[in-house]
């Protein structure tokens, strides 16, 4: 009987391989993903325990990167491995060869690619000005850039391995990528515009900025655009290009305010009045906390007016202290004017007549006309 049995499984053939040899295939197979999955996961959980024990950032990496490991993949290969096993024709078994090398390809690529997106992601946090990863324009070019030179490369060396001419592959690509290049220069020319704000960095998200009539806060910097929150509400999309092209101004980087201001004293006051005057502006503005007196002169003779300049730090970036500061000035300078006795000019102007024609007389019958009435 067990005869019997044995020499079925070594007589009997499908597809031309004895069903003993299809029994060792399978075998193998199930066998080898078994100790690959085994061997997998030991030596995960061997990154976590060194990951809790001390090197956290690199066996931090190196967990991920396994568990982007391929379970479809890992099965592909478990199947290879039985394949192998088969008393296969010779240009089977060169087929074989290039379905590993597929698998093997395409295992390397999805731990490289998660490899590769952990370093950036690492790089971009240290490098970020608040210590925090943000998907900032040039994160996203770089991760894709890197994405999309690895996987070309793995499908070329796939199709090399499969027999394909990739000469010709390549050529026809740098033609294709020239015409699509062209019929999108303008998106190619925002993308640009948007890795050139992300290296020249004018400016980031958060930072209040100016350009042109268009004012607000910075909400997000893409590829193709950038978003402002202006001081009305409303959100503004601008083209990068648009942005690179024109000037801003960014007053989130403002450590100080320089503040020029003026005022006017009529032609009444006196030499020492105008020269008491100037001292207690300065004396005002010295002691103020969040300003710096630079200076203040009599500066000109105006038309109607003495004219008066005074310049000043505001020790704040804030436009709230600032106008507090300024009101908190106007309003010492308008007691110390009163004090002195001297007024604020108000446009004024003053005619000076020369002379005057003489009255016309009075003829002598309205005269007696007017007596006539009178009486």
């Amino acid at each position: 009987m067990t005869e019997d049995f044995a020499g079925f499984f070594t007589t009997y053939t499908l597809l031309g391989i004895s069903l003993a040899n299809w029994a060792l295939a399978l075998c193998a197979a199930a066998l080898s993903y078994l100790l690959a999955r085994t061997a997998i996961g030991f030596v995960f959980r061997k990154v976590q325990a060194r990951a809790s024990a001390g090197n956290r950032h690199l066996s931090f990496m190196a967990s991920e990167v396994l568990s982007a490991t391929s379970t479809t993949l890992l099965l592909l290969a478990s199947i290879l491995v039985g394949i192998g096993l088969l008393d296969l024709p010779e240009r089977w078994l060169g087929r074989v060869s290039s379905l590993w090398f597929v698998v093997a390809a395409l295992q390397i690529g999805l731990w490289a690619n998660r490899a590769l997106a952990l370093g950036l992601h690492r790089y971009f946090s240290r490098h970020s000005t608040n210590g925090a990863f943000q998907t900032s324009a040039l994160a996203t070019l770089s991760l894709w850039g890197v994405k999309v030179l690895l996987w070309t490369v793995i499908l070329l060396a796939m199709l090399s391995n499969l027999g394909v001419n990739i000469t010709a592959f390549v050529a026809s690509l740098g033609v294709g990528g020239i015409a699509v290049a062209l019929a999108v220069q303008n998106i190619l020319g925002d993308v640009f515009a948007s890795l050139s704000i992300a290296v020249d960095k004018p400016f980031e998200v958060g930072d209040f900025i100016v350009v042109g009539a268009l004012a607000g806060t910075v909400e997000h910097v893409g590829l193709k655009t950038t978003r402002i929150r202006s001081l009305g509400g409303e959100q503004i999309v601008m083209a990068n290009a648009d942005m690179i092209g024109s000037t801003i101004q960014n007053y989130k980087r403002l450590q100080e305010r320089r503040i020029v201001f003026e005022f006017r004293l009529t032609y009444e006051c006196s030499p020492d009045q105008i020269r008491q005057v100037t001292q207690q502006v300065e004396a005002i503005i010295r002691n103020e906390e969040l300003a710096r007196f630079d200076r203040c002169h009599f500066r000109s003779f105006g038309e109607s007016a003495l004219e008066f300049e005074t310049v000043y730090i505001v020790l704040d970036a804030s436009y709230n202290v600032y106008m507090d500061v300024q009101q908190r000035i106007n309003l010492q300078i308008m007691e110390a004017v009163a004090d002195l006795d001297a007024s604020f000019a108000f446009p004024s102007r003053t005619v000076h007549v020369a002379s005057l024609p003489d009255a016309a007389p009075v003829p002598s019958r309205l005269q007696h006309s007017t007596r006539a009435e009178h009486a």
